[in-house]
């Protein structure tokens, strides 16, 4: 009996360990609190962020620019002292860092991200860690995530077709009717190469089944796939999300009354606590 209570002892304290490696933040706001899930795979991001949950620099800011079917932004340090109707949410140039993309998180519903400036001033697309925002998006058809593929890699599939299709066009053409089993081996080989052309350019867009999942059940914003740094989720507090998306708001997408961020603060022991209530359930 000893060594059972020994051995649970040391799974209850390595599932803790493990649990707290990702950090959990509260972002307590006018509407009400949402919990996020820090990623640990994005360390620059997690460590820029909380260096500012640390410092307290979001308590107090608004969400500054609201999109339903889209995403919440806010923290930008400008809105702290912002007049009502005044354009505010412009971050801070000297807050960017370098993006850290993954193909392991994508911007489904709930995603925590940060944003930056357009790439006609901002080629490298650095991430502006003064603010960031959580995705609300919509759900998607399988149809829709079909079309969006297709639009993002049109340029890279005709440059696969100009290398490994219509070169051998007319040869492929006569197997149709000589030899079917060799057509299809023919255009397996063939679209196989357009993939990994599609693959090699930057930018693609091809959803794994993951994405596809998610896009279609929960919902989200894949076009901005591979486009910003994706950091977190949120884990509790979709209907506050869902709140702030549907406020009403002006003509520059700040809400018309102002929805402040109270305060983020980084919740201690929250895995281990989770995990706990789990096991004695």
């Amino acid at each position: 009996m000893r060594r059972i209570r020994i051995f649970i002892g040391f799974m209850l304290f390595s599932a803790g360990m493990m649990l707290q490696a990702e950090t959990v933040v509260e972002i307590k706001t006018n509407v009400g609190t949402m919990i996020i899930r820090l990623y640990d795979d994005a360390p620059n991001h997690t460590r820029a962020f909380l260096n500012r949950v640390k410092q307290g620099q979001f308590n107090g800011t608004l969400f500054t620019r609201v999109i339903p079917e889209f995403m919440i932004q806010g923290g930008s340090p400008d809105s702290r002292q912002a007049a009502p109707g005044a354009r505010t949410g412009f971050g801070d140039r000297s807050a960017e860092i370098m993006p850290e993309y993954s193909e392991l998180h994508f911007h489904r519903k709930g995603a925590l991200a940060a944003p930056r400036q357009d790439v006609t001033i901002n080629p490298k697309r650095k991430s502006d860690m003064s603010q960031f925002f959580i995705v609300q998006g919509k759900v998607y058809r399988s149809g829709e995530l079909d079309t969006l593929e297709l639009a993002a890699n049109r340029k890279a599939r005709k440059k696969g077709l100009d290398m490994f299709y219509y070169p051998v066009k007319a040869e492929t053409d006569s197997l149709r009717s000589a030899d079917r089993t060799a057509f299809n081996r023919r255009i397996t080989d063939i679209n196989a190469r357009i993939d990994s052309v599609v693959r090699a350019t930057p930018g693609h867009l091809l959803f794994t089944p993951e994405q596809r999942e998610a896009y279609t059940t929960l919902g989200g914003c894949p076009h901005l796939d591979g486009q910003y740094t994706v950091f977190g989720e949120l884990t509790e507090g979709i209907e506050v999300l869902d709140a702030i998306a549907r406020q009403p708001r002006d003509a520059h997408d700040r809400p018309k009354k102002d929805i402040r961020i109270l305060s983020i603060r980084i919740v201690p022991d929250y895995s281990v606590l989770t995990i706990s209530r789990c096991l004695s359930k």
